[in-house]
């Protein structure tokens, strides 16, 4: 049997010897490696990570003991270790297992993480948490550990968290930065800069050798090691960042060498303060390919291990990030005031492209939402056009900076925000569900959503145009596939786009479909079966108040439809409108589709809509439902003499 397969829980593996942990290690990686090519997932950052999990588990008593994984995507060697190996094969999948820590799959994931930069407040709140219990004296106490990589270490939260922790000395806990040099995409800033320079010269090169003499040694390990002169100083600078923060600093150390690490972290489970432990892995440790190109395999489908990640046989549809990315050098292209900001997004945003032509232009300001969003007003100040390329979900981070910084000043900046809706795998953390809902209600804002590729186009031209703050939305992946073309042009703001006209209409009823982006497609085959007027609202602000009151005024049955959460998106902006209107428009019923108010789990995407009744079939239904009842209700009667205004959620 092999040495993985009697691992199912720490306490196991808190048994094994040195030999033993390292022949586990090997076994652990080979089966991450199987197990993710056959389900997709994260890759590269969890090959990054499996010795240091290994010596963290082995060294503390988990899940007595706290541990924090910051975002979390590399948590699967944790997961694999704490009960969860036989549950690989469906991770990411509709009723199986997440791809981040989620409170309440297991007890060893003391805290759900997904976005960047929340361990170190986390894992502080708990030992803050310790010590108000009176559980932190004593040999047995409870240890708290923050996992945090060295693009997530960027971001203010981090420095913040520092900062609150340093002045507490009685707490116990331990930040590991797990110093990757990379985030998704290459690293970016003076951080990155500064933790380069700890790396080369005397710091990296007295690390490997003389890291396991300093801190595999049981005696004051901090006094011994801020005595070191010359080459090894480095281990434990006073002078280094981290202490100023009042955090005792030690490393950098090889995060691939359980020699190194276990006692490194042995010794620093003993010592009682806020310690700093910086551990050097790479990603995609131990396969090939990975290593080679850790961008390509952070979080590849499903593909060969034995081949490695090959080209598609056909040409897939461009994604939606790709179009923007195309649209984004078409506008700069042809005018020199156009600039982007993406925090730490190159790839998944689709800038590569962008970055290469017109690196001056290109402001990767590294994981800190806030500051992306003011650095963008501070440039629309001086007569730029700044485009913040961003991820829905990630834009929630940077609200009041969107408020205060951009909308009340009414500056021309365009947010492109990219996984609008339902995200598959990544689940509700990535979800992109309350854009609308928290932009429509901001003065000045502009907000769109596109049905197909060219209508992107149209949609980002006409917020960079506008001369004031702007949004698109877009989902994640393909669109329809319609030829996005590379035209610049823009569309009349507030006018909505009609595709289909009633005809005698369903049993009798004429029904009016209002939807918004993504879920004009399935629309479409709707309003065929049901011969339903169907309409492309193409704005969520403003709504188009004009179509609005002539649907309402001429059907017996207003239905809007949106990839977004119900409550406060876009139906309900529709039905704002009408209560503004004339007394006519309020008779006609009104049902909203949409998602529910909860947060909806991973999953394939179509399965995922379809569950929520937003496919072609689902949508129909519910329309057919409701129309019964109106007939029910009213008998031969009209609808609209029989009813007032009637929100269906």
């Amino acid at each position: 049997m092999a040495l993985l397969e009697t691992i199912d829980s720490p306490d196991q593996l808190r048994l094994l010897t040195r030999r033993q942990l390292k022949e586990l290690a090997t076994e652990l990686r080979e089966f991450l490696l199987h197990s993710v090519a056959s389900t997709g997932g994260h890759l590269s950052s969890n090959l990054g990570t499996v010795e240091l999990s290994i010596a963290i588990h082995h060294v503390f008593h988990t899940p007595f003991d706290r541990l924090v994984w910051d975002v979390g995507h590399q948590s699967y060697p944790h997961k694999i270790l704490t009960g969860r190996r036989d549950q690989m094969s469906g991770l990411r999948q509709l009723g199986g297992i997440s791809g981040f820590p989620r409170r309440s799959e297991s007890e060893h994931d003391h805290f759900g993480t997904a976005h960047s930069s929340t361990s170190i407040s986390a894992a502080l709140g708990m030992a803050l948490a310790t010590r108000q219990k009176d559980e932190h004296h004593g040999p047995h106490r409870r240890r708290h550990i923050a996992v945090i990589g060295d693009g997530a270490i960027s971001a203010g939260m981090a420095y913040e968290a520092m900062n609150n922790a340093g002045i507490h000395k009685d707490i116990d806990l331990l930040v590991i930065l797990n110093d990757n040099e990379m985030s998704i995409s290459p690293p970016v800033g003076a951080m990155s800069k500064y933790l380069a320079r700890l790396l080369t010269g005397r710091f990296y090169s007295a690390a490997r050798e003389l890291g396991k003499q300093v801190l595999g040694v049981v005696p004051p390990v901090l006094d011994l090691a801020r005595k070191i002169e010359g080459g090894a100083k480095g281990l434990v600078s006073p002078s280094t960042l981290f202490e100023e923060f009042g955090f005792n600093y030690f490393g950098p150390i090889d995060g691939h060498d359980l020699d190194a690490l276990v006692p490194a972290l042995q010794n620093l489970r003993e010592l009682k303060g806020p310690q700093f432990l910086h551990v050097i892995t790479k990603k995609g440790q131990g396969y090939a390919q990975a290593e080679e190109d850790p961008i390509l395999y952070h979080g590849p489908g499903k593909f060969d291990p034995k081949v490695g990640i090959t080209p598609a046989v056909s040409a897939p549809k461009p994604t939606y990030s790709a179009v923007f990315g195309e649209w984004l050098c078409d506008a700069a292209a042809a005018d020199p005031a156009v600039v982007v900001v993406t925090p730490a997004m190159r790839e998944g945003s689709g800038l590569v492209g962008f970055s290469e032509r017109f690196p001056d232009r290109y402001h990767d300001v590294a994981i800190a939402e806030q500051h992306a969003v003011t650095v963008a007003a501070g440039l629309a100040c001086e007569g730029l056009k700044p485009v913040v390329a961003i991820y829905s979900t990630f834009l929630q981070r940077g609200y009041d900076q969107l408020i205060h910084d951009v909308a009340l000043q009414n500056l021309p900046v365009l947010f492109a925000i990219d996984r609008a809706g339902l995200v598959g795998a990544d689940g509700a953390t990535h979800a992109g569900a309350y854009d609308m809902a928290y932009l429509r209600c901001v003065p000045n804002m502009v907000v769109m959503a596109p049905k197909d590729e060219p209508e992107c186009r149209a949609m980002l031209s006409t917020g960079l145009a506008c001369g004031g703050p702007a949004a698109v939305r877009y989902p994640r992946g393909a669109g329809t596939g319609a030829p996005a073309g590379q035209s610049l042009a823009t569309l009349p703001i507030g006018k909505a786009e009609r595709l289909r006209e009633a005809g005698k209409g369903f049993e009798g009823l004429r029904i009016a479909i209002l939807a918004f982006g993504s879920m004009v497609t399935p629309c479409r085959a709707v309003a065929e079966a049901l011969d339903a007027s169907l309409v492309n609202m193409r704005f969520i602000k403003p709504i188009d108040t004009d179509c609005l009151a002539d649907m309402a005024n001429h059907h017996d049955l207003l239905v809007t439809v949106e990839e977004h959460a119900i409550m406060g998106g876009a139906g309900s902006a529709c039905a704002e409108a009408l209560t503004t209107m004339a007394e006519s428009t309020l008779q006609t019923p009104f049902l909203h589709l949409g998602l529910p108010d909860r947060f909806i789990d991973h999953g394939d995407h179509a399965k995922l809509l379809a569950l929520e009744g937003l496919d072609a079939k689902g949508i129909e239904a519910a329309i057919r439902q409701r129309a019964g009842l109106l007939r029910a209700q009213t008998g031969s009667g009209s609808v609209r003499a029989a009813s007032s205004l009637k929100l269906v959620q």
